[in-house]
């Protein structure tokens, strides 16, 4: 079963902020549409460096190296219902100010 993404848009939007990732997110859309992940074991599988980050509001989150280490996509994956869920494209700089997990 093909892992829907919610937000799609969302990614579109971020290349026109950030130009140098359009290739880039666009090969994750495919990548993650025809994944079928049931896991984060399965996700690092396709994606080493990702990262499971706890959030504030006490949720974990998986974030995404983009462009190397230029900038972080931050997804909630919802694998028993194989859903993925966009949420942040930032910056490294804006990353690691850690202000964005407050939000979330």
């Amino acid at each position: 079963m093909p892992v829907r993404i919610v937000k799609e848009a969302f990614l579109r939007d971020g290349t026109k902020r950030f130009p140098k990732a359009a290739r880039y997110l666009d090969a994750w859309r495919k990548t993650v549409r025809a994944a079928g992940w049931q896991s984060l074991a399965d996700v690092r599988n396709t994606y080493p460096a990702t990262d499971a980050v706890k959030v504030v509001s006490g949720r974990q989150v998986l974030v995404f190296n983009v462009c190397g280490n230029d900038y972080r996509l931050i997804v909630a994956a919802h694998f028993n219902r194989q859903m993925i869920y966009t949420l942040r494209l930032m910056t490294h700089a804006e990353y690691s100010k850690d202000e964005w997990k407050k939000d979330l």
